[in-house]
């Protein structure tokens, strides 16, 4: 290797419209810029402290164990399905899109009896139809997504914590890329565990999980935490069964880090710490609702100006991610060739799609240091022209109009 053609980095400027990652804010940015301090530093411990309570108020929640699992956002569901379940344990995910089925597969690795009900790719399930099935499988465990990237659908999950308890089920969902942009209520709904990711509402870089537990969760891992450390190398198999496969995601190991104890287990990664905390910081001084209906204002600004534009959106519009639109690509244009003119004559990125929808659907987001009026203008107006330019043509600047309309009628004043 030459190491004379080896630059330093300097990425591409880039709006990054898609279904993440996003551009990160640059106050985050500055954040993770900051000189390293030792794990046991008591400037370190305070910041982990303070991460902690942060993410109670951006999971509305008082759990006590609401930490972060160093790793993308999957290392977040991985820690938690390694940790809850035991083999043989039954589990069961609602499956509406690919994420669903990620679900399955991690559950599959922890040696569960995995059971799935399915709807069709854009609609979400009733609560009736998750309790019908609660009631025929009898699982431990319910593990749920909230907002599904693949299909842009939210499940409604208020009504799924108090058909949990009544059935004695562990209620669990992954809001990586929900989290911050939509309702997400951990207390009130009776989620007993919520694992999220940085890199979509929270306006953040990919690397670290924020996660909550409830204290019924907590017992749970914590008693197996418990058998294993009785467990002899002649141990029987049920001893065996009871212990957790992963060293790196064994949240009881974990929690004994983030607490009082600080017992080692790894080394926090302190520049991706100092993100996510400036990542809830932001959120919560706008505030909750604030950023939600932020995300939603948004949201419906690209949905209209898609829609003045002639396209068809993908899937139950009712049930939608505020920060996540599908749309249908037009029978007669190239969707891989949009989305290249998109990145390489205005620098903006849009997403495609997975399974059953790839080639069929775009997926265009308007989350975290993106959701901003400039950002949904530039994001139209580039669209407009590269389909215009493609041949399916447009009534030059409606999307842009219908955009606008709503700003004035809903927020005038928006940024």
């Amino acid at each position: 290797m030459d190491l004379s053609q080896i630059s330093s980095i300097n990425p591409p400027q880039r709006l990054l419209m898609g279904p993440g990652p996003i551009n990160a804010d640059p106050r985050v940015l500055r954040a993770m810029s900051s000189q390293l301090i030792g794990q046991y530093d008591p400037a370190m411990t305070g910041y982990m402290n303070e991460v902690m309570a942060l993410y109670r108020g951006v999971f509305c929640t008082q759990n006590q164990w609401t930490l972060l699992v160093n790793g993308t956002s999957r290392a977040g569901i991985e820690a938690i399905l390694l940790s809850a379940i035991k083999p043989g344990d039954k589990v069961l995910v609602p499956v509406f899109g690919r994420f669903g089925h990620l679900l399955c597969e991690i559950a599959h690795r922890c040696r569960a009896e995995v059971h799935t009900i399915d709807v069709p790719w854009g609609e979400v399930f009733t609560a009736d139809q998750i309790e019908d099935a609660v009631r025929r499988i009898k699982p431990r465990l319910l593990l749920t997504v909230q907002g599904d990237t693949s299909t842009t659908m939210l499940q409604p999950l208020a009504e799924l914590g108090e058909i949990c308890r009544r059935y004695g089920v562990l209620f669990y969902t992954d809001a990586t890329a929900s989290l911050g942009g939509n309702a997400l209520e951990t207390d009130a709904w009776g989620l007993d565990a919520v694992s999220a990711g940085m890199q979509k509402c929270l306006g953040g870089p990919s690397g670290t999980s924020p996660v909550t537990l409830s204290a019924q969760m907590t017992e749970v891992i914590r008693r197996r935490r418990r058998v294993e450390q009785g467990i002899r190398t002649d141990a029987h198999q049920q001893g065996e069964d009871e212990m957790i496969y992963s060293n790196y995601f064994d949240l009881g190991m974990i929690m004994d880090y983030w607490g009082a104890e600080r017992l080692n287990h790894h080394t926090e990664a302190t520049s991706a710490l100092f993100a996510a905390r400036e990542c809830a910081r932001i959120l919560l001084q706008e505030g909750i609702d604030e950023g939600i209906a932020r995300h939603k204002l948004h949201g419906d600004a690209m949905l209209q100006g898609i829609r003045a534009m002639g396209l068809t959106v993908f899937g139950d519009v009712r049930h939608k991610m505020n920060n996540v639109l599908g749309v249908m690509i037009p029978a007669q244009v190239n969707g891989d060739q949009v989305r290249s003119m998109m990145l390489n004559d205005f620098g903006i990125e849009i997403g495609t799609s997975f399974g059953p929808l790839h080639g069929k659907v775009w997926r265009i987001g308007t989350m975290g240091y993106n959701a901003r009026k400039q950002c949904v203008l530039q994001t139209l107006t580039a669209l407009e022209a590269v389909l215009n330019r493609l041949g399916f043509i447009t009534r030059q600047g409606a999307a842009m109009q219908a955009a606008w309309d709503h700003y004035l009628t809903e927020a005038p004043h928006a940024e």
